[in-house]
């Protein structure tokens, strides 16, 4: 089976700074690649592919030191994560749905590309990269170095891919990983019935009551002075 484990990156701040340049080259190729889709297409009604667009990430990176600063596929992988927006878009306008999701693909402003994938371990980047350290574990990216990784649970199975994603401030590592063993629970042969509600989360055929945990109304006040801002 195939499992996601995440965890917060310890950078330091030069390790900061390259992945946030990291993170904005990428989202600069997205959107150039985005651009020439559209110009293509309404200039000469030719629509242009993913090969094609792979096939000039080497002149790019020539021309370019930023973007030759980083993993050759990881940029793949970001012009095929705007090929599959494409594609998810146009398959939605041939089944029909007119409206809603998904949409046209989109130019990307900063903080609206939060993500960067390496499809392989070990190409442009490598997971546990400083096996030696016995208490901390390191994931090396391409242009940003040896991160320290907070590990808080093992990782099982074969890491396939590794993701860098920025939420707020912080920054965590994403590991997708293939050959996970499941886990087996033994059979109790004891049967439950849950029933959902309002007034309490949920009742079980035994009888059994757990409160609703109601969080809107906990988290009211902080809401209420969110939104009025900061005091003067």
């Amino acid at each position: 089976m195939r499992r996601s484990y995440k965890f917060l990156m310890r950078p330091t701040a030069h390790q900061q700074a390259a992945l946030t340049a990291c993170l904005d080259d990428h989202r600069a190729l997205y959107n150039a690649a985005l651009e020439e889709r559209r110009e293509a297409y309404k200039r000469s009604k030719v629509s242009i592919r993913y090969g094609d667009q792979s096939a000039q990430l080497k002149e790019i990176r020539a021309y370019d030191p930023d973007q030759a600063h980083w993993s050759f596929s990881s940029q793949q992988a970001t012009l095929r994560r705007l090929d599959k927006a494409f594609r998810a878009f146009f398959d939605r306008v041939k089944a029909g749905r007119t409206s809603g999701f998904p949409r046209f693909p989109r130019f990307k402003g900063r903080g609206w590309f939060d993500t960067v994938e390496w499809p392989k371990d070990g190409d442009g980047c490598r997971w546990d990269s400083q096996p030696e350290h016995s208490s901390a574990t390191f994931v090396r990216l391409q242009g940003v170095g040896h991160v320290r990784v907070h590990q808080h649970r093992p990782v099982r199975g074969r890491v396939k891919t590794i993701s860098v994603k920025r939420e707020g401030s912080r920054g965590y590592v994403v590991l997708s990983c293939d050959d996970v063993p499941a886990e087996i629970l033994p059979a109790t042969g004891a049967v439950v019935g849950v029933d959902m509600g309002v007034a309490s989360f949920l009742t079980t055929s035994d009888g059994e009551q757990v409160g609703n945990p109601r969080h809107l109304a906990a988290s009211a006040e902080k809401l209420a002075a969110a939104s009025a801002g900061p005091r003067p």
